[in-house]
Parts: structure tokens; C-alpha cells; sequence
């Protein structure tokens, strides 16, 4: 069994250890600018680095569902590459939303891609095992013959 589980181990400890390091930033950033919680509002550089690891949050967990779903029923592998694009892309948006708010445009996009990748592989996996296990109808074999 983790044989077939341990690239997707590695990638969401890669993928948490990433949100910690957002986190830290924004901890970093509020001692620069002297913005003490529960506020959110402060500098432009502030505000940036704020809400680029608030979206890197809210999309974390959805990350997260599709990496493990497409790498059960897809491909470990596949699932795996996507997640290390997904999540250098993410770096990519959070240091770019730093710098500019226009910098983050090309890394969102790209991981939005990504995500719509593992959404069609997993949307794959989970109809072929549908298909084989309760129809008795191997798309695999259909597509090879």
C-alpha cells in the first residue's frame, strides 16, 4: 500500500512545510510594519504579503484533494509531477503578489492550470474504476484494442 501512497506523501509535506513558510512571511511582515493581529489592513507591502498566503490557504485543501484523489485513481506519478508544479507555482505567486500585485497574474494562472489538470485526472480514475468495477467495462482496454 505505500508503495502506491509515497510520492503523494512527499509532495503534502512539501505542500505544508510551503504553507508554513507563508505563514512565517506574514509573522515576518507584520514585525517589519508593526501590525499587530487582528488587523489585516496596513501597507500595500504588508496588505500583498497578507493576502497572498491567505489564497495560498484557501486553496490548499482543494490542492490537497485533488493531488491524493488524482494520485489514487490515476497515477501516483503524474499526480506527483502536477503537485511539484502546483506548488512552485504557488512559491512563484506569493514571491511575485510580494513584490507587485501584477507580478502574481502568470503563477495563478498556471496553478489554476494545474488544478484543472488534476481535476481531469482524477474525473479519469474515478469513472474508470466506476466503469470496471460496476459496469464491467475497461476503458483501458477499449482505448488498446
Amino acid at each position: 500500500m505505500l508503495d502506491q501512497i509515497y510520492l503523494l506523501a512527499a509532495v503534502t509535506v512539501l505542500g505544508v512545510l510551503e504553507q508554513a513558510y507563508f505563514f512565517l512571511q506574514v509573522i515576518y511582515a507584520r514585525r517589519v510594519f508593526g501590525i499587530s493581529p487582528p488587523k489585516i489592513s496596513g501597507p500595500p507591502e504588508f496588505e500583498r504579503i497578507f493576502r497572498a498566503q491567505v489564497n495560498s490557504s484557501e486553496y490548499f485543501p482543494i490542492f490537497l484533494a485533488l493531488l491524493w484523489q488524482a494520485g489514487l485513481f490515476f497515477h501516483q506519478g503524474l499526480a506527483a509531477a502536477l503537485g511539484l508544479l502546483y506548488l512552485y507555482a504557488r512559491y512563484c505567486y506569493f514571491m511575485g503578489y510580494r513584490a507587485s500585485s501584477s507580478e502574481r497574474l502568470t503563477p495563478i494562472y498556471f496553478s489554476t492550470g494545474v488544478l484543472w489538470i488534476l481535476i481531469a485526472a482524477s474525473a479519469l480514475g474515478i469513472l474508470h474504476f466506476f466503469l470496471s468495477h460496476y459496469v464491467g467495462l475497461n476503458i483501458l482496454q477499449l482505448l488498446t484494442a
